[in-house]
């Protein structure tokens, strides 16, 4: 219900932003005018788009956006509007299997990346379109689509892709775990708007399940839909990619973007953004001023259009703080992290699995578009929690304030009772009466263990902006349930975590030093 409501209430937002709010054209625009075709996909399955151009002669720079997941062909109008206003030849379409497309639901296949080029070549046959300035850009499945498109479309030279993924296995399945809320979203949403076709009823049946004899295949799929399995002919084609993601992102969280961003060696950018999936895109579609959109049309305006308008001469790096609201530039990621500081955690704690603790990174969608807009992190009395279900430990209280940039690493030696088990690790910024606000989490998953014998896991939780006042603690928090995960613990498993002399435990958390 959750889902289909805000479907319905942000296509609403989306035609009147594209009929009613966009802003005015720019000086080079000229008039434009919009025109809804049929474009012949792959294998001639008839695809629903929009053009969107400048009404003198070209040729013009082209920008292909492919929607997201179970929106409307109408999604990017308010967009389109202004890039053909500053112009720009704007063709979007509705991904196939979606809405009035034809086809069924291909997941960012092969299918939906020869679409892409399929509509690239209707554009030249039937536009104003420059052959050799050509862009692709989209939110979430758009911007999925778009990295993939460029590595097997050489034609694609610039590309934005905004709260997407560059490996879909590291966004719902990280730490090996479900994503269940984000999974369940998505194929719901699918089923909705769409018509999935038997390969993406069967994963995520599958992956919804646990289903762990499919695991190989589950992760197969997702690989041949990971734009990182492309990324040597991403690389020699020498695109430039713009990748723009929000730090509390549920469904693709960001440590996937960072790592895909540093393995690129031609033209990149990396933003980062306080907010959830596509919301610190969201006020851009509805034709309102929107950082994002400004980002991705000022990388267009100079890799498509030659303008000199210094994207290149910035950090490369852009972060948001969910803090403070600013902007800081870096040369690269590594930067960003570069300083490190390790509290430990010493002794042996030993939870009961099945139980919620009460620390749980929240809900999909809703919990860190709340942090985005009113900075209200999810919060918890850590001296409250019931330590039977959660192991807690505290770095010492600090005189100064910790600026947390980048990605917190957890190491530790567990020992289960059973074979399998999860866990999901919580770092909180405490206060000086015990209320802690979630910084960052991530779960973890282990199969074919031999209970009673301890291994070590290694963690990345995910990775954030975040600044703990002066005086306030950092608190590990660790228990086996969350609401946005799939747990493996079964019933009356038992966890103990301890810190062997030869291999202490401890927690890394990368800080930004003036």
């Amino acid at each position: 219900m959750r889902a289909s409501l805000a479907l319905a209430v942000s296509t609403v937002l989306v035609a009147g932003a594209a009929f009613g709010l966009a802003p005015a054209a720019q000086a080079d625009g000229a008039d434009t005018g919009i025109r809804f075709v049929d474009i012949a996909g792959d294998g001639g399955t008839v695809l629903k788009a929009n053009v969107v151009a400048p009404s003198g002669p070209g040729p013009h720079p082209l920008v292909v956006l492919p929607t997201s997941w179970a929106m409307p062909q109408i999604e990017y109008l308010a967009q389109a509007k202004v890039l053909a206003d500053s112009g720009y030849v704007v063709v979007s379409y509705n991904s196939r299997g979606f809405w009035q497309s034809g086809g069924e639901i291909e997941t960012a296949g092969p299918k939906d990346v020869a679409d892409a080029s399929r509509v690239i070549d209707w554009a030249l046959a039937h536009t104003t379109a420059d052959p050799g300035h050509i862009g692709m850009a989209g939110v979430s499945y758009g911007a999925g689509i778009s990295l993939l498109a460029a590595a097997a479309d050489p034609r694609v030279k610039a590309v934005a892709a905004l709260s997407g993924w560059a490996d879909l296995i590291e966004s719902i399945y990280s730490g090996r775990t479900q994503h269940v809320q984000a999974a369940a979203l998505l194929g719901g949403a699918g089923f909705l708007t769409g018509r999935p076709g038997p390969e993406l009823k069967e994963i995520l049946g599958d992956f919804l399940s646990s289903n762990l004899e499919k695991e190989d295949a589950m992760i197969a799929w997702g690989r041949k839909r990971s734009a990182v399995e492309q990324l040597d002919r991403i690389n020699a084609h020498g695109t430039a990619v713009m990748l723009g993601n929000a730090w509390g992102d549920t469904i693709f969280p960001p440590n996937q973007y960072a790592s895909f961003y540093e393995k690129l060696t031609g033209p990149k950018r990396l933003e980062f953004r306080p907010g959830d999936h596509a919301t610190a895109e969201a006020t851009g579609l509805f034709g309102l001023p929107n950082d994002t959109w400004t980002s991705a049309r000022r990388w267009f305006d100079h890799h498509l259009k030659g303008a000199d308008n210094g994207v290149d001469r910035e950090q490369p790096v852009q972060l948001k703080s969910r803090s403070t609201g600013g902007y800081e530039g870096y040369p690269d990621w590594k930067s960003v992290q570069a300083d490190q500081e390790r509290f430990g955690l010493g002794g042996t704690q030993r939870v009961l699995a099945n139980v919620d603790s009460g620390a749980n990174g929240g809900t999909t969608l809703l919990t860190n578009a709340l942090d985005q807009f009113l900075r209200t992190p999810p919060v918890v009395s850590v001296p409250l929690l019931p330590r039977a279900f959660a192991g807690v430990w505290q770095s010492d209280r600090q005189d100064g304030p910790r600026r947390v940039r980048g990605t917190v690493r957890v190491h530790t030696t567990v020992t289960s009772t059973a074979s399998s088990g999860t866990l999901v690790a919580y770092l909180y910024d405490v206060g000086p009466f015990g209320v802690g606000k979630l910084v960052t989490n991530a779960p973890y998953t282990f199969h074919d263990r031999t209970p009673g014998r301890p291994f070590g896991v290694d963690l990345e939780l995910f990775s954030t902006a975040y600044d703990v006042p002066a005086g306030h603690r950092l608190a590990l928090v660790v228990d086996t349930v969350d609401p946005l995960y799939i747990e493996h613990n079964p019933t009356g498993a038992q966890l103990t975590f301890s810190s062997p002399p030869a291999d202490p435990s401890y927690v890394s958390v990368p800080l930004r030093k003036e």
